[in-house]
């Protein structure tokens, strides 16, 4: 077994990349297939945080062009990474692997709530933690919470799966002359106001110098060949 180049990694996923090719909703075959690759990753004796987002349920921005008001809809917002958190959790529990939920909203019927020692505890013996409800605060958007669940169980790198392989000097599904950048510094990233990640995730990575890779997730086998330290997606680093 090839050796992991990490021994605790903060894994962002997307809420879409629950959805499968349906686009919206949870997609059963794709979240096992994703919890797949967390076995495998687990297997190579990595501690695995995660930390998961709302888009394939709710997407705030839909209830702010009709009006809504940002706070009501980031809370929706929030609720909704708890079930695709409890998704992959059942998913990866049938896979064999011990998991924990912890959610920055207390809501202690359906899972644990958030404490950084406990996390890093539960990592320590083995079991996957998914970090649901983002930071518990509206106005920030999981990529930032991603960020800062890495830096409080002191992940070694944070990684965003996505759907493109990499970041662009421009969007690849408009422009077909984009050109993906092997290596980013933190600045270049926030100059060039990046679309994968926002410039307040990039920001507290950069203060507290954790390297962030961005990589595309439906290729084979691609969060294991990350952590193994395969040049795929783009590093950003200082």
């Amino acid at each position: 077994m090839t050796e992991a180049k990490y021994d605790r990694i903060l894994l962002k996923l997307n809420g879409e990349a629950l959805a499968g090719q349906a686009g919206w909703g949870i997609d059963v075959a794709t979240v096992e297939s994703i919890a797949v690759q967390i076995q495998r990753v687990h297997g190579m004796e990595v501690q695995v945080a995660i930390v998961i987002g709302a888009g394939n349920i709710w997407r705030g921005v839909n209830g702010l062009e009709r009006g809504m008001e940002r706070a009501t809809a980031d809370y929706m917002g929030m609720l909704a990474t708890v079930m695709n958190a409890l998704a992959l959790q059942d998913a990866l529990e049938r896979g064999g692997l011990a998991t924990r939920t912890q959610t920055a909203i207390e809501m202690r019927e359906v899972a644990e709530p958030y404490i950084r020692r406990r996390a890093i505890r539960h990592m320590e013996k083995g079991r996957v933690v998914i970090c649901a409800a983002g930071t518990g605060n509206p106005y920030f958007t999981t990529d930032t919470a991603a960020a800062l669940r890495a830096m409080e169980v002191d992940a070694d790198v944070l990684l965003k799966a996505t759907k493109v392989d990499g970041v662009y000097d421009k969007d690849p599904m408009i422009h077909p002359d984009a050109k993906r950048f092997e290596h980013l510094t933190y600045i270049d990233a926030l100059n060039m106001g990046v679309k994968v990640m926002d410039s307040a995730a990039l920001s507290l990575c950069m203060d507290n110098d954790l390297p962030i890779i961005v990589f595309k997730l439906a290729e084979r086998n691609s969060i294991e060949r990350v952590v193994c330290g395969e040049p795929i997606g783009t590093l950003i680093t200082r």
